[in-house]
């Protein structure tokens, strides 16, 4: 699908809003509007969006839906590329797509507009960023009043209808409250102490002053595969709305990787027994410090609520070879087993070979682009879903071993320092290098529009699918590749 970089229906080169969704850290010329379903503009109405439309995989393994993802890395990557050492990583969101009345279109106070609002995946008419009322307290200080009233606020006035939205707010207030992972490599990056009293995992070494894109949590973003679940909240099942799934990794040590992915590696946070269920804690022995409970969470690719008893589940499963359907409590803190429907394994993958600079096709796909076959997923549901992929482009210099560098190395131990002198001539006379140490190991990043993946027609039952996109260009080719 098409890469947005942020952009919505902007009539200009440049994009209008960098923080709008999430952190890019691309060129503001890059991506593609969201398109319009008719001849006249879409304007106001999202109705009138076009959302560009999949058919899923069958149930059977020879029922592939084909999905080619193309992307281009402006430094660089691959195997033979003695200047950096890099990963792609491809995840995927999805919901349940429901009909457009499911589009929240006002900003009332009702629970199920509020609802709407705060979690339902869309590309928004305007180019501005989501509001957010942050917490104020330091942790031990904080009311159940306090957090109530703060929250209020940010589902009835800071949340907007007509604004996109991707990660779901409570998602973001988590990251707010969660603790940086103290065994980063942070290089000489200071992260200060928030309001909440201690560093929150909003603020990383890339992110040092914690600024907000959309609802996405920096460190979750910065880092692969993440240490928590990347669920949007507690289930529901009316949405069935997915964690950041992944599709593939490319790049070295993949199996081991992939082996800590969410898809098939269940994610352990700490629940907290009160009005707000979530804390600061990222281990077991200080979530007890917490007071709360070390409860592991599965993820899943939908849950089929209509089947309500093992055998009928096991009968599922064994009716659809293509996915693996498992009857099991989403969390180990509850008995209340459900027929989940785990997401596929993500792919193991070789990294195309790129140059630097280059922003042309790769020496592993002649003639194209880097790519990515994706087999998109089947839903045994039968529901038509609407989701966003996104793809990270993980590179890390050779200025520095990034295997032997761990959060020993921080501060005045690091082996990068911001803007450092080099007396080149010895002579006394130094010369200062212009470096970023939050850019010592970077991630890029850019995301579809919301598509939609639809349930296979009858006349394909027993068909391979590819689903074809439309290329075309928006700009010169410095300025967005591939197009």
């Amino acid at each position: 699908p098409r890469g947005s970089n942020n952009r919505l229906n902007e009539k200009s080169n440049n994009r209008a809003n960098a923080n709008r969704l999430f952190d890019s850290q691309n060129n503001n010329k890059g991506g593609y509007n969201v398109g319009d379903r008719f001849a006249e503009e879409a304007g106001n109405d999202p109705a009138k969006q076009y959302q560009i439309q999949y058919y899923e995989s069958g149930p059977q393994l020879e029922e592939s839906s084909k999905l080619i993802i193309e992307w281009a890395n402006q430094h660089g990557c691959g195997s033979k590329n003695r200047k950096s050492k890099c990963n792609i990583v491809i995840q995927y969101m999805c919901m349940n797509n429901g009909t457009d009345a499911n589009y929240p279109k006002t900003q009332s106070g009702t629970v199920e507009e509020q609802k709407k609002r705060t979690d339902y995946m869309r590309d928004g008419v305007s180019t501005n960023t989501q509001d957010y009322s942050k917490p104020l307290q330091r942790l031990k200080k904080e009311t159940e009043a306090l957090y109530k009233e703060r929250m209020t606020e940010n589902r009835n006035k800071h949340v907007r209808f007509d604004y996109g939205l991707h990660e779901s707010l409570i998602w973001y207030d988590m990251c707010r409250y969660r603790e940086a992972n103290p065994r980063l490599f942070r290089a000489d990056q200071q992260l200060n102490i928030d309001s909440v009293g201690y560093v929150p995992s909003h603020k990383t070494r890339q992110n040092a002053n914690g600024n907000r894109r959309g609802f996405e949590c920096p460190e979750e973003r910065d880092y692969y595969p993440y240490w928590q679940p990347t669920l949007q909240g507690n289930y529901d099942k009316d949405s069935q709305k997915t964690a950041w799934l992944d599709a593939a990794y490319l790049g070295q040590g993949c199996e081991k990787v992939i082996k800590n992915s969410f898809n098939t590696e269940d994610k352990y946070r700490c629940v907290l027994n009160k009005y707000r269920d979530y804390g600061m804690s990222i281990t077991k022995d200080a979530c007890e410090l917490e007071g709360g409970s070390w409860v592991k969470f599965t993820s899943y690719l939908e849950v089929l609520d209509d089947i309500t008893n093992k055998d009928d589940c096991e009968a599922k499963n064994k009716a659809t070879p293509r996915n693996t359907i498992i009857w099991a409590p989403l969390r180990s803190d509850s008995t209340d087993s459900k027929c989940i429907v785990k997401a596929p394994r993500a792919a193991c993958g070789t990294i195309p070979f790129t140059r630097v600079n280059h922003l042309g096709n790769s020496f592993l796909h002649a003639n194209n682009a880097s790519r990515f076959e994706w087999d998109i997923p089947h839903f045994p549901s039968g529901s038509a879903k609407r989701c966003v992929v996104r793809v990270r482009y993980n590179i890390t210099t050779m200025d520095y071993d990034p295997s032997q560098t761990s959060s020993d190395q921080n501060g005045d131990n690091s082996p990068v320092t911001n803007d450092p002198t080099i007396d080149v001539f010895e002579n006394g006379n130094g010369l200062a290098l212009a470096i970023n140490t939050a850019q010592f190991g970077r991630t890029f990043q850019d995301r579809s529009h919301i598509f939609q993946i639809l349930p296979r027609l009858k006349s394909m039952s027993g068909k391979k699918i590819h689903n074809l996109n439309v290329r075309g260009q928006r700009g010169n080719l410095a300025q967005n590749f591939p197009s």
